[in-house]
């Protein structure tokens, strides 16, 4: 039976590029600079945990699937590189699995990608509180389509690229829904609860009064993830 292993991400500020300046000025004036950069590391520590995971288990010859992969082959291993020098703790991993016999996939549809970051941009650059607002509407209005549309993509990839008895890994942002798209004969193996990853980003604008159920999915992320899930 093929195998796939499944990891709901938390994307860190590396892997938004050109982005990552806003988003972090962002986070410091929404949630005070001290709060932020405790964020900040259990996020770095959730992708650590992640690497331990990966070093403790067989990957030649396993196929990657990535969340905003638009290339495969050569391409795919210029971007990874490139992204890994900003930081990236996702790529970073990705990198590793390549050195060790895994092989990168295009994952995604490079105009779904690009239409999606263009509604996130106007958001970020908006002139004033209005036009803000507007953007963040057309944004929410069009995201559910979006992500639908991303995620039949995903799947008929996966479908299309996998063999027989073969194993893979997807790393995948929390509120894609690619698991029950995939065929019945694909065995899941889930190293972190998506919907525990999800909900601790639901939290995060509210976690002032929701501290302790906040503090308890940071200390789930963070923890050690048992090597025995691959089999």
């Amino acid at each position: 039976m093929k195998t796939l292993i499944y990891v709901p991400i938390i994307h860190t500020s590396a892997d938004l590029g050109s982005l990552a300046k806003d988003v972090n000025k962002r986070g410091i004036a929404d949630f005070g600079e001290e709060f932020w950069a405790r964020y900040r590391k259990t996020v770095d520590s959730f992708w650590e945990a992640v690497s331990h995971y990966f070093d403790s288990i067989d990957v030649a010859g396993m196929k990657i699937y990535q969340d905003g992969m638009v290339a495969g082959g050569e391409v795919a291993q210029n971007i990874v590189e490139e992204v890994v020098k900003s930081g990236s703790k996702n790529f970073e991993i990705i990198s590793k699995l390549i050195q060790r016999g895994a092989v990168l996939i295009k994952t995604e549809d490079l105009d779904l990608i690009k239409e999606e970051r263009d509604r996130i941009v106007a958001i970020l650059h908006a002139k004033s509180i209005t036009r803000k607002l507007i953007s963040f509407l057309r944004y929410k209005l069009f995201k559910k389509r979006l992500l639908n549309k991303r995620d039949e993509f995903i799947v008929k990839r996966i479908e299309e690229t996998s063999n027989d008895n073969g194993k893979g890994v997807i790393f995948i942002g929390a509120f894609h829904n690619v698991k029950k798209r995939l065929q019945e004969n694909l065995k899941i193996i889930e190293i972190k609860d998506t919907e525990k990853v999800n909900e601790f980003q639901k939290l995060l604008p509210f976690y002032k009064k929701n501290k302790k159920r906040f503090d308890e999915l940071s200390d789930y992320l963070i923890s050690e993830i048992d090597s025995n899930l691959y089999i």
